[in-house]
């Protein structure tokens, strides 16, 4: 049976959209008191009528070390103490060759989807192990293992991303905190509006053959509902 989440308190990045609102969504649902965050303030107040007073909206820049200091002592005053769970899923993808993609575009990349789960982790982690307690979940991609031309900054930064969170299983094994790592396929999210999937020269495929959000949030609630003595190392999710 799916050992209850009711009572837990979570945070979850990048949740103005896309799959952070969905398992912000489930999670609430479950009882959950969650934070949602994000930089944009509009998004999450949306978000956060939409969810209902189970969830609360904290703005954040994941990149910004401060930022995120300030927004954990925020969390904190709220709820008391460090998250249950943590949902690291913050994200930015910007394609192009090597020699044609902007420098912003790459450091941003890899600072928003690895620097800031970093950032996150390093955050509210040491509070986790001393409570004996706690499930950071991972947001990856298939990109965290499979190459694809005009990635070097995503893949750079999934792969990354996937050595931060085999670093932290070894790391926190034994002491009550769990991880997993979510890796999806192309998920149909906003994440997409600036690209034009549709045009067969684009070596991506159709939105209408991505998986949804609502299947990582179902895979999520998965990984973060087995007993306390299980731990879902790894989740990779492909369109059947």
């Amino acid at each position: 049976m799916a050992a209850s989440l009711a009572g837990q308190s979570a945070i979850i990045t990048g949740a103005s959209r896309g799959i952070g609102a969905e398992i912000a969504r489930r999670l609430t649902k479950e009882g959950v008191r969650v934070a949602v965050a994000s930089r944009n303030r509009e998004s999450l107040d949306r978000v956060v009528v939409s969810l209902g007073t189970s969830a609360f909206a904290l703005q954040v820049d994941v990149t910004d070390r401060e930022s995120v200091a300030a927004m954990g002592s925020a969390f904190r005053k709220t709820v008391g103490g460090a998250p249950d769970i943590v949902v690291n899923n913050a994200g930015l993808f910007r394609v192009a060759q090597i020699e044609a993609m902007k420098p912003e575009d790459f450091t941003g990349t890899v600072g928003t989807n690895l620097f800031g789960s970093f950032f996150i982790l390093h955050e509210f982690l040491g509070e986790m192990k001393k409570r004996g307690s706690g499930h950071v979940l991972t947001i990856g991609s298939m990109g965290d293992r499979q190459i694809f031309p005009e990635n070097a900054a995503y893949n750079s930064a999934k792969f990354g991303l996937r050595a931060l969170h085999e670093v932290l299983r070894a790391e926190i094994r034994g002491t009550g905190v769990r991880a997993t790592l979510l890796s999806p396929g192309s998920v149909d999210t906003a994440l997409w509006d600036q690209i034009d999937t549709e045009s067969e020269e684009s070596g991506f495929p159709s939105r209408s053959e991505m998986l949804t959000p609502d299947a990582v949030g179902r895979a999520a609630l998965f990984a973060l509902t087995q007993p306390p003595s299980v731990n879902i190392d790894e989740l990779r999710l492909s369109r059947a």
